[in-house]
């Protein structure tokens, strides 16, 4: 199906993209994980790059990615996702290549991978879910994890004077001349659903450029490591989350 096939007001029905598998999900119920997949694969499907697309996914909730999307993806170690990234991109060039992170990976263990991967500026889409915590190894605490926040590793909060400051990796990331677009989105909304496909798809279009990286954060929930049922953990994630981590551009190219 052509992109204009898709935009016919007949076939602005809501559908299964083909770009998704039939495969059930293993996200917790209420997880923005599943929004997002949706989303790119949309966006994948719209763009007709299908069989030019490939996905790169770390350890972490994100691990079984390859599981959902029918396009190829790759596995990488905890943290590598950007290098292996760098990798197939400069083998396939002509390829759109995009990581899939989560906080725990990116900005912990994989913090020096995407600090050098932004700076060199390679032609990569990265996507960071930022939920403040480790959803898949228990709900320990994150560097993201704001100060004050309970999790299975600061069980009375967040103290700072002892385990340091949130890490705003986003705002580093935006001050790297390497990075060609940086923004922050959400998708626990319809209306912020809707903008953050929008943020992907340029992301996912600024590879055509050659100009460096496109990072794009997504401020997430994680309900079953706050201890929140679905509908809390999104009013605690616009409450307290946003306030730390606000949603918008940090970084757009010239002219947009």
């Amino acid at each position: 199906m052509t992109r204009e096939d898709i935009i016919k007001p007949e076939n602005l029905v809501y559908r299964r993209t083909p770009v998704l598998t039939d495969n059930v999900m293993h996200y917790c119920p209420g997880c923005g994980h599943g929004v997002i997949h949706r989303i790119i694969a949309e966006v994948v499907e719209e763009m007709g790059i299908q069989e030019n697309t490939i996905a790169i996914a770390p350890v972490g909730c994100s691990v079984l990615a390859y599981n959902y999307f029918e396009i190829d993806c790759i596995e990488a170690a905890h943290g590598r996702a950007p290098a292996l990234a760098t990798a197939i991109k400069r083998l396939y060039p002509e390829h759109f290549v995009f990581s899939y992170q989560g906080d725990g990976d990116l900005a912990a263990i994989g913090t020096g991978e995407t600090i050098h991967t932004c700076n060199r500026g390679e032609n990569i889409t990265m996507i960071f879910v930022n939920n403040g915590i480790y959803g898949m190894t228990g709900g320990q605490m994150a560097p993201t994890t704001l100060s004050g926040m309970k999790t299975a590793t600061s069980p009375f909060g967040r103290d700072t004077e002892i385990m340091g400051n949130p890490l705003n990796i986003t705002e580093l990331i935006a001050k790297l001349p390497g990075a060609y677009y940086v923004t922050r989105q959400a998708v626990y909304t319809p209306a912020l659903a809707r903008k953050c496909k929008k943020a992907i798809r340029q992301a996912f279009e600024n590879q055509k450029l050659k100009k460096g990286v496109s990072f794009v954060e997504v401020v997430s929930n994680c309900n079953s490591g706050w201890k929140l049922a679905p509908v809390k953990a999104n009013e605690w994630l616009e409450e307290n989350m946003l306030k730390y981590y606000p949603l918008g551009d940090l970084k757009v190219p010239e002219g947009k």
